[in-house]
């Protein structure tokens, strides 16, 4: 199951497609939490980093690419199938370790939890 957690939902309206959503706003279930700083779309392997701004005073978070239920190239804005709690109290970001494989791992099982959609905890 954490292997579909890194990868974008075939579902994604605007998955697949040729844009870059580096910039992007990004909607939570419940509101506004920031924007995309970075982004990968690699099989198997992508998620988004989103600059959370003030909303969690600055600070970064890692988010696994099933979390994205759709993505609007017109509005240029993502939203995401959870709630603003459930990415606040995600893994706290590290910046060094992010792309290695235990911090993976330790997102996914955080993500993983919640295998019903928003607002499950």
């Amino acid at each position: 199951m954490q292997q579909d957690l890194w990868s974008f939902s075939p579902t994604v309206t605007g998955a697949g497609q040729t844009f870059d959503v580096v910039g992007y706003h990004v909607e939570a279930t419940d509101g506004k939490i920031g924007s995309v700083d970075e982004a990968t779309y690699d099989v198997g392997e992508s998620y988004l980093i989103v600059d959370t701004g003030p909303w969690i005073f600055g600070k970064k978070v890692m988010l696994p690419a099933s979390t994205v239920t759709q993505i609007d190239p017109q509005e240029k804005k993502v939203f995401l199938s959870r709630t603003k709690q459930e990415i606040k109290d995600s893994p706290e970001f590290d910046e060094g370790a992010f792309k290695e494989p235990a911090y993976r791992t330790q997102v996914g099982d955080y993500y993983g939890r919640f295998p019903f959609g928003p607002g499950t905890l």
